[in-house]
């Protein structure tokens, strides 16, 4: 399988596991996710009162400068992790 048949599969298994990841394990998830998708971070951090934003936004952009191959690979790796950990 290529890379991004592995990266879409590990997407839809993801919506499968049997218990919801905690809050840390779902913001790696979204970064690597994001990075995968559209490469670095484009967008102005949102304000203070935008808690769940800001998260999202923080965990996009620690993942600058990761190419989006890269990405994939980590995120089909936290999948996995994952799959491991909950079950699907």
């Amino acid at each position: 399988m290529s890379l991004q048949a592995n990266f879409n599969k590990a997407a839809e298994d993801v919506r499968k596991l049997k218990k919801r990841p905690d809050d840390e394990e779902l913001k790696e998830l979204y970064g690597l996710y994001k990075q995968s998708l559209h490469g670095d971070i484009n967008t102005e951090c949102p304000g203070v009162l935008d808690l769940k934003g800001k998260a999202k936004w923080e965990a996009w952009n620690l993942r600058k400068g990761l190419s989006k191959e890269d990405a994939m690979t980590a995120y089909i790796s936290k999948v996995k992790e994952l799959i491991q950990k909950y079950g699907i």
